[in-house]
């Protein structure tokens, strides 16, 4: 009997576990960058209805953006800041 309940608290316990990892895998943050270099910050995928990214951004807030107005949307981990692209020399 003590060996019975001593399972399945342990089945218990190693579930809670993984649910627990698959919804923290859930909420992936994204940056979507835009077509004027602009970078917003998002908590979750952002959707795309009707030519218009629907996302929540780093406060929660619900947002949108024109699909024509985007230039790449990449997990943050993946994303890169954009290096500069015309550095002007220091002398004449």
């Amino acid at each position: 009997m003590l060996l019975a309940r001593t399972a399945m608290n342990t089945v218990r316990i190693v579930l809670l576990g993984m649910c627990m990892l698959m919804l923290a895998g859930c909420s992936r943050k994204y940056v979507i960058t835009t077509t004027n270099g602009n970078r917003i910050t998002t908590q979750g995928k952002p959707k795309l209805k009707q030519s218009v990214y629907i996302f929540k951004d780093s406060e929660g807030r619900e947002s949108f953006v024109s699909a024509g107005r985007v230039r790449e949307i990449a997990p943050a981990s993946m994303s890169q800041e954009p290096s500069k692209l015309f550095v002007p020399s220091g002398g004449r």
